[in-house]
Order: C-alpha cells, then structure tokens, then sequence
C-alpha cells in the first residue's frame, strides 16, 4: 500500500466563526501550510480570501500566496478552481492557475448542485448554486494544466464523476496515476454523497482497478475521522481541514492539530504517512 498523501484543506470558503483559526491572509495561509508540514501533510489545498475572509479569484493574489507558501516549506500547492462562484468561461476561470502555477490545481469533473438543504425547516437556503463544468471544459483545463506542469487534481462529487474520470484517463488527456478527491456531504449539502463510511464505499466499484486513478477523501460539513478509517484501510488517501468543517467536538483545534491526529491514525494502522517528495513519487510528478 503506498504511504498515506494528506491533503490539508487550509480555509476553502469557511468564515471563522466557532473555529478562529481558519486563515484568510497570504502570510496565515503559509504560515499554518508550514506547520501543516511538520504535522505530516504533503499537500496544502488554498483558496484565496481577502483581508475580512470574502471570496477572491485575484490571480495576484494567488501567485502571493504560492510565494509565501514555497518560501516557508516544501509543501506541494494546491489550489483551487474556483467552485461555482468563479463565473465566466474556461479561459477566465483558469487565469488565477496560469498566475500562480502551484504544483496541483483542481479540476471538478462534472457538474452538480451546489445548493444546501435546512432540514429542520424543509427548505432550500438557496435555489440557483449551479456548478456547472462542460467535458469541453474540462479538456481544456486538462490540456492547459499539462501545458503549465500543474497536475490536475479531480473533484469527484458522484460516482458518475469517477467514471468521466476514467474516460479523460483512457483518452490520454490525463496523466496516470491521476490525483482525485472525492467530496462527501454532510450539514445539507446535497451535491455530493453523504459523509459517511457508506457513502464512501459507494464509489469503491468505480475505481479504476489498475491504480490510474489517486483518490482522497474530505467530507463537507461533517467529520472526516470515521472516512479518514475507511480510506486508510483501504488504499485512499486523506483531505482534512477546517475548510470543510470546524471541529467543535474536538475545542475547535487548528489545521495541523488535524493533520497530526490523521497522521497518528495511519501510523496506528500500520500505513507510513508521506512526504512531499513521496507524494510526488506516488503521483509521478516532476521534481521541483
């Protein structure tokens, strides 16, 4: 079994709120990146905030960001595509990567709604969160990806992404082994399956059987702990953060808390945790 990839996911598009820890400035992103590091993630996922934590797609303000993060560490870069709040066409979507060139960039494999659900009130919060990405363009973002040296990182929301996955596979626009992460859902958020060890084991029979495909687990609004089991034991690989979920259960710990606690897991069960330069390895990526 390969030694374990931990995808942090630093601060996606959470507030602070319960959890103050969740950083928004370029400095924090690579300071927490850093001490991600140490605590055993190879991987630091990022989305660009501003100075009050609201959204931003600034290409300036990702290319700060991955020169913050690369003068602190050796952490591999992983940013996002923007979700379903980055409009406009493909090209427009893919100037923050062009920027920034991190060593990994998302690529949402499909398309899927982004809406959540209040169960307690049985209603809609909101009605119209369309992410909607063609298969044209997600060629497009494969073959400018390749063309920049950013490896593609999938976002599997369904098992009817995993199989779209294998289809770019086999007609050579992705690289194999390709990297893949498979969102889970919990808090009403409906687009992808629930954040259960169930709802991860639903997409086993997708995978493909020759290891073309890498694929991690993070769980949108619920806690990862339960899937970040399944997943160890059963050749996955792990995307936590308080990007997806604060933790209260647990004092509302900090990034690398979280990545510590996955990594003294997969080393309870016997799994090595890897380095940047093993995920590399794993993932045959170039040497920096």
């Amino acid at each position: 079994m390969n030694k374990l990839i931990i995808n942090v996911r630093l601060n996606e598009w959470e507030m602070r709120g319960p959890n103050p820890h969740i950083p928004y400035s370029p400095r924090e992103i690579a300071e927490q990146a850093a001490q991600c590091r140490e605590a055993g993630a190879s991987i630091v996922h990022v989305h660009a905030r501003g100075p009050n934590g609201e959204r931003s797609h600034s290409p300036e303000l990702y290319a700060e960001i991955t020169r913050e993060i690369r003068a602190r560490s050796d952490i591999l870069i992983h940013t996002t595509l923007g979700n379903v709040y980055l409009e406009g066409d493909a090209t427009d979507r893919v100037k923050h990567v062009e920027a920034s060139k991190p060593d990994i960039a998302t690529i949402d494999i499909g398309s899927t709604n982004m809406d959540r659900y209040n169960p307690a009130e049985k209603r809609w919060e909101t009605t119209d969160k369309v992410y909607e990405n063609s298969i044209e363009s997600c060629m497009f973002f494969a073959k400018t990806m390749r063309e920049l040296g950013v490896k593609p990182s999938l976002g599997i929301w369904t098992v009817a992404f995993m199989r779209a996955a294998a289809a770019f596979i086999e007609m050579g626009l992705l690289d194999s082994p390709a990297l893949a992460k498979i969102p889970l859902c919990g808090g009403g958020r409906l687009a992808g399956h629930d954040a259960t060890p169930e709802g991860l084991r639903a997409f086993f029979h997708a995978v493909p059987a020759d290891g073309s495909i890498q694929w991690a687990v993070c769980t949108k609004h619920a806690n990862i702990f339960p899937c970040a089991a399944l997943a160890i034991s059963s050749g996955g690989h792990v995307a936590p953060g308080l990007g997806d979920y604060h933790y209260p259960e647990l004092g509302c710990p900090t990034n690398a808390d979280i990545v510590n606690r996955v990594a003294r897991m997969s080393r309870d069960m016997g799994r090595e945790v890897a380095t940047p330069a093993d995920a590399r390895e794993i993932l045959r990526m170039p040497s920096p």
